[in-house]
């Protein structure tokens, strides 16, 4: 198992959404945020004290899944996050040690 987030701009994040859904992931957390990466952001100066770093929102979307279905969720997000644009976004993928379905005590894939 392992657990895919992806930081993108908010207004690809219904298209995202039903691509993942669309390969048979129906489990998802979706956060509304605000971060920068390593692009380069235009600072705004306010007054004596100092640029201000801005800091765009963004849609975090973190999802579980098996590991057969990595590289599709990958794929999908890529595919329908992508404007070409700085600032399109980042995945991250992370190994998942076990999951628990709490109502059922179903854990592992079954959980997910």
């Amino acid at each position: 198992m392992k657990r895919v987030t992806c930081y993108i701009r908010p207004h690809r994040l219904e298209q995202v959404k039903s691509a993942i859904a669309a390969i048979g992931v129906t489990g998802l957390t979706v956060s509304d945020i605000r971060g920068r990466g390593n692009s380069p952001e235009a600072s705004e100066w306010m007054g004596t004290d100092g640029p201000v770093v801005t800091l765009p929102i963004r849609a975090k979307i973190e999802v579980a899944v098996p590991d057969d279905l990595v590289e599709q969720v990958i794929e999908q997000i890529i595919e329908n996050a992508r404007t070409g644009e700085s600032g399109d976004g980042k995945i991250f993928v992370e190994p998942l040690l076990d999951a628990m379905r709490v109502r059922t005590g179903e854990r592992g894939d079954l959980a997910i």
